[in-house]
């Protein structure tokens, strides 16, 4: 296997996007999120089904996939924009 097994285990609680500000007023971003396989495979099962998340069902996701409701909402977000673009394209 490429990744060693412990590779399942939940990443890094990272909030997606949020910016953070050192002492000299400079904005850090946080490192992008890489999600597993595992992950991506459920939240792209769950989009299939729906486009949008009601809160509760975020959160329930979120809480299955060792994710973040940030991290789940922006990940829906992208999605949605990237899928309009295919659709746009025809």
């Amino acid at each position: 296997a490429p990744f060693p097994p412990q590779e399942h285990e939940k990443p890094p609680t990272v909030t997606n996007g949020e910016l953070r500000v050192n002492g000299k007023g400079k904005k850090l971003r946080k490192p992008r999120t890489i999600y597993s396989s595992l992950q991506l495979q459920a939240l792209n099962q769950r989009f299939q089904q729906t486009q949008y998340l009601a809160l509760p069902e975020r959160a329930e996701l979120a809480a299955q996939l060792g994710l973040t409701q940030t991290q789940v909402k922006i990940w829906f977000q992208n999605k949605r924009s990237k899928y309009k673009k295919i659709m746009k394209q025809g």
